[in-house]
Parts: C-alpha cells; sequence; structure tokens
C-alpha cells in the first residue's frame, strides 16, 4: 500500500491542529551556576521574589534576584548537593514557617524545623515569614508595661508591651543576660517569649536553653537558633521566622516578646548573600537596602487596636557595638527605627557596675506612658541625680577641697549605682523593685557604707516582708504607693535601723 505524500502532509498539520498539550516553560528553570550557597537560575520567567524552588535532592531556595533571563536564588541546604544543568521547578509558594502553641517549649532552626531531639512539630497551621506590617489605623498607643524585673531599666528606660527597645553595647558586657532574664521575669504574667539567636556558636544556644529549662522559662518559650555553622540564608530568615511566630499569637489578642540576638550578625549574613548575588556594595560594604532589612522586620512589632484583638509584639533587638561606637552605620540605623535604646559601656561594666547601663545615652521614647505609678513615684528624679552626680564626679576628680553638698550629691550617686546594681538571673517583683528605690529616694541608705548597701536592702527587705506584708501586696496590686502605704513603710524602715543600731 502506498502512502502519497499529501497524505502524510495532511496527517502532520491534522496531528498539530489537534495537539492542544500546554507546556509552561516559565515553571522550570536550569541551574547554570552554583556555590556558596548561591544558585543562578536561567528561565523561571514569572518567578516571584521571595519564592521557594526546588531543587534536585528536595533542596529548596528562596528566589532574591530577579534579572532579565536568569533568576539568583539562595539556597536553604547543602550546595554540594546541586550540580550545574540540574532542573529546578517553582512551588509557587512563599517562604513559610510552622506556628502556633505546639512550637512551645521547643528548640528549631529557621524553617521552623525542630533541632531539640523531642520528636516532630505537629504544628497545624503555618505562617509566611515576610508579610506587611500592621498599619496605623490597627495599632494603638502603648500604655502597659512589660516588666522587664530589672531594677536599672524599669526605673529610668522602662518598656512597654508594643514596644522595640534596642539592646546595644560592646561584645561580652551582659546584653543577651538582660534579654535572657526578661523572659524569665515573664513567668506568670501571660507574655510567650521568642528567643532568636543568630550566628551564635552551637554551646551558646545551648547553655541558654539549659538556663531557660532552669528557671522554668523554657515552657512559654520558643528558641529559634540558626548557630555560626550555619549557612548565610538561614542566618538571613531566621528573624522573620520567628517573628512570624509571635505574630500568630499577637493576632490572637496575646502579649509576646521576642529577643533578636543579634541583628549585627543578621546584617552581615545578608551583606555576605548581597555581595555573593552581585548587588552594588555601598556604605562600609553593606548594600543600599540594608535599612529597610531591620525595618521590615521591627516595624512589625507592635499593640494592636482593640478591635483587632489587643495582641502585641514587643521587640527586643541586639546590637554589638566596637569599642562603644554608637555612631556605626548598623547601630545608627537600628536606633533610628526602634522606640528607644539601653546603652551599656565597658566602662560601668569594668567598675563592676551590673547591668552596665549607661544612663545618659538609654532613652525610652514611651515606655514612660507605660510606667506604672508606684515605679514613678520612686524615679521621679532618678536621672536627673544620676546626671548631676555623673556631671561633678568628673569635676571633683580635679578639685582636693570639696564643700558638703557637693560631697552629698557624689555620695548619693555613689548610692543609687549600688542599689542599681542585680545579680543575673535574678528579676525583682515591682514591689521588690519599688521598696528599694523607696530607701534610696528618702535618703534612707546615704549614711550607710557602700560595701554594706546590698546586704541592708536585703535586710531590710527581709524585715519588711515580715512585718508589712500587706503594704508590699498593695503595691504589687494597686501598682501605686497609696498615703497610707508609704507611712507605712516609713515607720518600718526607721524601726529596721533603730533595731540594727540596737545589734
Amino acid at each position: 500500500m502506498k502512502i502519497k505524500a499529501n497524505e502524510i502532509s495532511a496527517l502532520i498539520k491534522e496531528q498539530i491542529k489537534n495537539y492542544d498539550h500546554e507546556v509552561e516553560s516559565s515553571d522550570v528553570g536550569v541551574v547554570v551556576s552554583v556555590g556558596d550557597g548561591i544558585a543562578i537560575v536561567y528561565g523561571l520567567d514569572q518567578a516571584m521574589l521571595g519564592e521557594l524552588l526546588l531543587f534536585p535532592n528536595d533542596i529548596y531556595g528562596m528566589v532574591m534576584n530577579l534579572e532579565t533571563d536568569q533568576v539568583g536564588v539562595v539556597l536553604l541546604g547543602d550546595d554540594s548537593l546541586i550540580k550545574e544543568g540540574d532542573t529546578v521547578k517553582r512551588t509557587k509558594e512563599v517562604m513559610e514557617v510552622p506556628v502556633g502553641n505546639e512550637l512551645l517549649g521547643r528548640v528549631v532552626n529557621a524553617l521552623g524545623q525542630p533541632i531539640d531531639g523531642l520528636g516532630d512539630i505537629k504544628a497545624i497551621k503555618r505562617r509566611p515569614i515576610e508579610v506587611i506590617a500592621p498599619g496605623v489605623i490597627m495599632r494603638q498607643s502603648v500604655n502597659t508595661p512589660l516588666e522587664t524585673g530589672i531594677k536599672a531599666i524599669d526605673s529610668m528606660v522602662p518598656i512597654g508591651r508594643g514596644q522595640r527597645e534596642l539592646i546595644i553595647g560592646d561584645r561580652q558586657i551582659g546584653k543577651t543576660a538582660i534579654a535572657i532574664d526578661t523572659i524569665i521575669n515573664q513567668r506568670d504574667k501571660g507574655v510567650l517569649c521568642i528567643y532568636v539567636a543568630i550566628g551564635q556558636k552551637n554551646s551558646t544556644v545551648a547553655q541558654i536553653v539549659d538556663r531557660l529549662k532552669k528557671y522554668k522559662a523554657l515552657d512559654y518559650t520558643v528558641v529559634v537558633a540558626a548557630t555560626a555553622s550555619e549557612p548565610a540564608p538561614l542566618l538571613y530568615i531566621a528573624p522573620y521566622a520567628g517573628c512570624a511566630m509571635g505574630e500568630e499569637w499577637m493576632h490572637q489578642g496575646k502579649d509576646v516578646l521576642i529577643v533578636y540576638d543579634d541583628l549585627s550578625k543578621h546584617a552581615v549574613s545578608y551583606r555576605a548573600l548581597s555581595l555573593l548575588l552581585k548587588r552594588s556594595p555601598g556604605r562600609e560594604a553593606y548594600p543600599g537596602d540594608i535599612f529597610y532589612l531591620h525595618s521590615r522586620l521591627l516595624e512589625r512589632a507592635c499593640k494592636l487596636d482593640e478591635k483587632y484583638g489587643g495582641g502585641s509584639l514587643t521587640a527586643l533587638p541586639i546590637v554589638e557595638t566596637q569599642s562603644g561606637d554608637i555612631s556605626a552605620y548598623i547601630p545608627t540605623n537600628v536606633i533610628s527605627i526602634t522606640d528607644g535604646q539601653i546603652f551599656l559601656t565597658t566602662d560601668l561594666f569594668n567598675a563592676g557596675q551590673r547591668p552596665a547601663i549607661d544612663s545618659g545615652f538609654s532613652v525610652s521614647r514611651v515606655g514612660g506612658d507605660a510606667q506604672y505609678k508606684a515605679m514613678k513615684q520612686v524615679t521621679a528624679s532618678l536621672k536627673i541625680e544620676l546626671a548631676n552626680f555623673s556631671e561633678m564626679k568628673s569635676f571633683a576628680q580635679f578639685g582636693s577641697d570639696l564643700d558638703p553638698t557637693t560631697l552629698r550629691v557624689l555620695k548619693h550617686g555613689e548610692v543609687l549605682l549600688r542599689v542599681l546594681r542585680q545579680k543575673q538571673y535574678h528579676p525583682y517583683s515591682l514591689s521588690h523593685q519599688v521598696f528599694e528605690l523607696f530607701m534610696a529616694k528618702h535618703g534612707y541608705l546615704d549614711d550607710v557604707s557602700l560595701e554594706d548597701i546590698q546586704s541592708t536592702l536585703d535586710k531590710a527587705y527581709r524585715y519588711v516582708t515580715s512585718n508589712q506584708k500587706i503594704a508590699l501586696a498593695l503595691i504589687d496590686k494597686e501598682k501605686e504607693i497609696a498615703p497610707e502605704v508609704e507611712e507605712k513603710l516609713h515607720l518600718t524602715i526607721k524601726e529596721f535601723f533603730a533595731i540594727e543600731r540596737q545589734i
């Protein structure tokens, strides 16, 4: 049987006409180059910024560069398992992490996967790590204190629920200690906590988890760890992942505290990614959008209006300075985004002041509105007195003969600094803080030797607790010092010193 040429031609035309199988080449790409945790993929015309891509061996990557005919992808896994020519598929999904109460008490990585050996996390809900921060209409003014239990902070730079308060200072002078003490102090206060460790050693994270367990704080805390041994992309997404976990509870009407430790290493990881993606370096080799990196993270912390649930997300970002240089690029960026800063100095730390908070540089721009009346009553002039002391001390070192007024100001300043000292992992209740600051304010400690101030405070507190327990309970309940309570405190303190003198 002969097949004519025109029949073959007609047959092919018919086949072509009826071929309606759609091929979307834009959903598949090819790896052009790979290395240092970065893959350049040809194709994927429809890929979105921040979209997840699936590589061979079940490795995921996130789109960070969109170019004319290729995309730059940061890999969230081992880049040695990927080679040139590999096929890459779009997932049409953005990066998400598990959220919910199932995460409490767990240690997870930046992808929300457990790394504590306690089994899988059976979270039923997920949230994208990048969302637009709540708008002005959704927010309300910060009006409720977030008690840290640290005298120097609650008295001078109070933090409100929904605030962003930066903790800044050189390395190894107690920045993380403040954050951990604040988490420990949230026990029984209805605040859920998230601690994000960025670029720290595994051993350091293990120690922090151990401390949280010891003080029964891990039960209401999630630890998100992106350690120094992990690739830069995981360090980059870690704070956003932690923030997404906190936002879930905030939108349920709960109060949440999140610690970013620290954003200096976060900025460095983003710089590494940017340079590898061939983005233009700017000041100190940081890319031009480094400010946006932290602003879109920290702006998500807020106090929601009652109409939107009334929850809050309080952020405590930590930034490391070099030799106390508060005017460097990243510190000034984060200072301009936050609502105040707690500045720790090496000089105070070396002088034995713990925590080493500089009362001059430290400020809270909204905390005063959220400070309990009892604390305001005993700390109204505290910062001014410390400023006077600091100024007089610098002048007094040049003179030998000092008048009684100057000597009195210097002694009172030294007393205040001693009263503001506090041991790590020992947060104080409101009434305990108020009582000690009450004694300092009214000059009861001015005649006590500096070495005996802490022991005198401890003895006096024990005496008042046993004799005026109701007065202290009223301070904790009413959040203010009523006139009758103030009178009882004065009488009890005088009784205590009378007994002490007899001894």
